[in-house]
């Protein structure tokens, strides 16, 4: 089912802000998928608590599993708004070769490569490291090979759901 948009929608400025929207989406449906892998690994949702652990000020023992998830969903989204902008940018500049639906093949797979290496690199060397010396010392190898095969599941998940989101815009 591809998404009619209503009457002033139709417009450029109105695919433009559906794109985002559904963009967003896909990043919450590809957070959520992530979490499968996420919770069959020993630390596993580790970079969720450490990282709401800084958003409330605390060590990352003392947030409850509501607030990791809050924030891990929200990062999904965020990742992939992030998505959105940088396939703008990309197809302003990648010769439009192929496409899957109404998205162009080279730029969407860049835009994915782009925002899933920046959230890792983001948690693996700037978040993790704030998490508190016992987490960061006695952890950090095992927390970002786990989150680096995550971010692998949401970069594929976005990869497949986001055309199928997206088509007919």
């Amino acid at each position: 089912m591809s998404p009619t948009l209503p009457g002033q929608l139709a417009g450029p400025l109105g695919r433009t802000l559906a794109f985002v929207g559904l963009s967003g989406l896909s990043g919450l449906v590809a957070a959520l998928v992530m979490g499968l892998p996420m919770a069959r690994q020993e630390e596993g949702f580790t970079p969720a608590y450490i990282a709401a652990s800084i958003l409330r000020g605390t060590t990352p023992d003392e947030v409850s599993e509501v607030d990791a998830h809050v924030v891990h969903y929200g990062a999904g989204v965020v990742a992939g708004v992030l998505y959105a902008a940088a396939y703008a940018a990309l197809t302003a500049v990648v010769p439009p070769l192929l496409s899957a639906g109404s998205v162009m093949v080279l730029p969407h797979a860049l835009a994915t490569i782009a925002v899933v290496g920046f959230v890792y690199v983001f948690f693996a060397h700037f978040v993790l490291p704030k998490a508190g010396k016992r987490v960061y010392e006695e952890r950090s190898t095992a927390v970002r090979g786990q989150w680096l095969r995550s971010s692998f599941v949401f970069g594929v998940t976005l990869v497949v759901v986001l055309p199928l989101l997206t088509a007919g815009l």
